[in-house]
């Protein structure tokens, strides 16, 4: 951390307005940023696209997939990036590169040269969850942080659903050169408000916060000597695995197993992921107010990700019960429960330990997340090329989930935890 000064001994949190209008920003850059990883599983349902670049299951399983290799190895270098040197430049330089790295899809003549940018996506937009979470967590209070993280989350099922409707339609009007460039450039405006309205402060406020909690800051070796980091690891990437399955394969899971048009496809996938984004920020808001009311902490955000895991787990009823109208009620039912873990899952860690790190445990946490990423699409395109049937990958998604639930009842524990204090 550099020398402190005399001013930056005043630095002072934002203002509830300029709070909200960052927290809102956050959501924003979220939703972005989801827009431009997602936009490829549309592509890859288009059996034009599919035939021009000659792609298998598998094939399409590894482009989903490599998103997420450079994404996931960078989460915690990204951490110690913000935490190093604050979060206001390291995110603009990062959203402009990913912006460009995107449209750039659209020069694409070959597998690899899709593999390449898509590699080259995740290093861009690596910063996104470990910024955003240092900057929530140094100006946005326990007692409403579980809304300010469901209000950034929801841009994370918020992005998937405009993705989907927005790429099917550029797709068909204009085909997937344009989808790529206008989608990757158009968002750039977002830099704007984030220029004028993010101060340069975040180190300060930290250091402002640990000296006026009297409480010694954690070190980050420390975080490894205790089993509630890894039940967390667990339980978010068994989180994610399924959220990572929605992204990249639900859309051919409608088209493909269920025979739906390509606009019915992105308007199910578009609703699907709109109930999550809305349920992640009401359940973040009731978890503030039983907080508020005197409820512990760590129990109600403990209680609500669980439900989220319990009720992501009924996706399974639909391939086996071999109805359309079935399957698709509890592909939304699905995933919109998993709204109920959302903030919680997040802003559960922060409570579990906060003293540590910011952006490196915030990195940490992601790192896991997105190991899923490369996992469910990869796994899931080998399983549908194996058994010819989406049956198979939905009970891997099943058993993940039944393992997440079981890692956060008995591993993420407050005395398993470095620091852990209930507000």
């Amino acid at each position: 951390m550099p020398p402190v000064t005399a001013a930056d001994r005043t630095a002072k949190p934002a203002t509830a307005a300029q709070r909200w209008a960052v927290v809102i920003l956050l959501g924003l850059g979220m939703m972005i940023a989801y827009v431009d990883r997602t936009n490829l599983s549309i592509a890859l349902a288009s059996d034009e696209f599919k035939r021009l670049f000659r792609l298998s299951d598998t094939d399409r399983g590894l482009l989903n997939s490599a998103f997420f290799w450079s994404y996931a190895l960078l989460q915690i270098p990204a951490g110690y990036a913000t935490d190093r040197y604050g979060v206001k430049w390291t995110y603009a330089i990062s959203f402009s590169a990913w912006s460009i790295i995107s449209a750039a899809t659209a020069l694409s003549t070959g597998f690899w040269q899709l593999f390449v940018l898509r590699l080259l996506l995740g290093v861009g937009e690596a910063i996104v969850a470990p910024a955003s979470l240092r900057w929530i967590r140094l100006n946005v209070s326990e007692r409403q942080r579980g809304l300010a993280v469901g209000i950034l989350f929801a841009g994370a099922k918020i992005g998937p659903a405009v993705g989907a409707d927005l790429s099917v339609r550029l797709l068909k009007a204009y085909g997937w050169q344009t989808m790529f460039a206008v989608l990757g450039l158009g968002c750039m405006v977002w830099l704007i408000p984030w220029l004028f309205l993010v101060k340069e402060n975040d180190r300060q406020l930290e250091l402002s916060s640990t000296r006026a909690s009297g409480v010694a800051a954690i070190p980050f070796s420390a975080v490894w000597k205790t089993p509630a980091i890894y039940g967390i690891i667990i339980g978010t990437f068994a989180y994610n695995y399924f959220n990572y399955f929605c992204l990249t394969w639900l859309p051919a899971y409608f088209k493909e197993h269920w025979g739906l048009s390509l606009s019915s496809m992105g308007l199910y996938t578009a609703f699907s992921f709109l109930g999550m984004a809305a349920v992640a920020i009401i359940a973040g808001s009731v978890a503030d107010r039983m907080i508020v009311a005197g409820w512990d902490a760590i129990k109600v955000r403990k209680g609500f990700t669980i439900a989220g895991l319990a009720v992501a787990s009924t996706e399974l009823i639909g391939p086996l019960s071999g109805n359309r109208s079935v399957a698709l009620c509890f592909a939304i039912i699905s995933l919109t429960g998993l709204g109920l873990a959302t903030a919680n899952y997040w802003a559960l860690t922060q409570t579990l330990m906060p003293g540590a790190a910011i952006g490196r445990i915030a990195g940490v946490q992601n790192f896991a997340s997105n190991l899923s990423g490369i996992a469910a699409p990869w796994l899931t395109g080998y399983l549908l090329e194996v058994t010819q049937t989406y049956a198979a990958p939905m009970v891997a998604v099943f058993l993940l989930l039944m393992t997440g639930i079981l890692a956060y009842v008995f591993l993420v524990r407050p005395k398993y935890a470095p620091g852990a204090s209930s507000p």
